[in-house]
């Protein structure tokens, strides 16, 4: 289950390993062990050009998921899922993290920078299997309640990321 992490950005030190084996631990939860995930490290200038080019919004944001499978949560697990059995590598998607707005937020919700990376890798991860917020209050309790139980295993120490998610 290889995780792909490329770091663009050079300001901020990341612990690049323990992303990475954070990611290989969700795709782990998730059941989906021979899922190939590629995550990008960048700055807000970086991704606030992403987030123009992708979504027409002209400013920066702290994750982005482009998902190799469209479709609501039950779809793409739906396409996932035979792949999946037979073993081969399968890309899940890309996630972009902007380092930046990630250590800014940390800050604000009283969280390392280790921890506000990991769970926006999670988040991004999430949106990747098919979950969106914006499509709803059910919609959003559903992928907070699967960020929570995938925190819950990656940081048990930190509560306030678990009670972030569920909100």
């Amino acid at each position: 289950m290889p995780v792909l992490l490329t770091n663009r950005q050079r300001r901020f030190p990341v612990d690049v390993a323990r992303l990475i084996r954070h990611g290989e631990q969700a795709l782990s939860l998730l059941k989906l062990p021979h899922g190939e995930l590629s995550v990008l490290l960048v700055n807000d200038r970086a991704m606030r050009a992403l987030n123009r080019d992708h979504r027409g919004i002209n400013r920066s944001t702290d994750v982005l998921s482009f998902p190799m499978w469209e479709g609501d949560t039950g779809q793409v697990q739906a396409a996932l899922a035979p792949a999946m059995k037979e073993g081969a590598p399968l890309p899940v998607g890309d996630i972009v993290i902007s380092v930046e707005t990630a250590i800014a937020q940390a800050g604000q919700f009283g969280l390392t920078p280790a921890q506000e990376l990991s769970l926006l890798l999670v988040h991004g991860l999430v949106h990747l299997l098919g979950y969106d917020h914006e499509l709803g209050p059910e919609e959003s309790r559903r992928m907070g309640a699967e960020e929570a139980r995938l925190l819950a295993v990656l940081l048990p120490s930190c509560t306030g990321l678990v009670a972030r998610a569920e909100g």
